[in-house]
């Protein structure tokens, strides 16, 4: 799966911290980010990834993680089939060092 770009768990801090515009989608399964995820995460399991293309926009990057970056790679490899621009986050949410919340208590409008 070559090509793909990619940040690591320490960029993607950082360019958030810096208030950067990161459309970050968790792709784990509903029992894993109940654990935590990102604050700024949209969460779409990777078996729905299909059925929600219509939330994505072609002129938009959207950065995908998941527990350790190999699923989310999987997601980028038919994102980017799809038309898309994607960034994988290596190493995953097992590697992030950075605030991590329950599912439920993030608030977000779309991706």
């Amino acid at each position: 799966m070559g090509n793909i770009k990619a940040i690591t768990t320490d960029e993607l801090e950082q360019k958030l911290k810096s208030g950067e515009t990161i459309h970050l989608v968790d792709v784990r399964e509903e029992e894993e980010v109940q654990e935590g995820m990102i604050p700024q995460a949209k969460h779409i399991p990777m078996g729905e990834i299909p059925e929600a293309l219509d939330q994505f926009k072609q002129d938009e990057e959207y950065t995908f993680i998941c527990r350790s970056g190999q699923r989310s790679m999987r997601v980028c490899q038919f994102m980017k089939d799809q038309g898309y621009t994607v960034c994988n986050v290596t190493g995953g949410m097992l590697n992030w060092k950075g605030e991590a919340i329950p599912k439920e208590d993030i608030q977000n409008n779309g991706i």
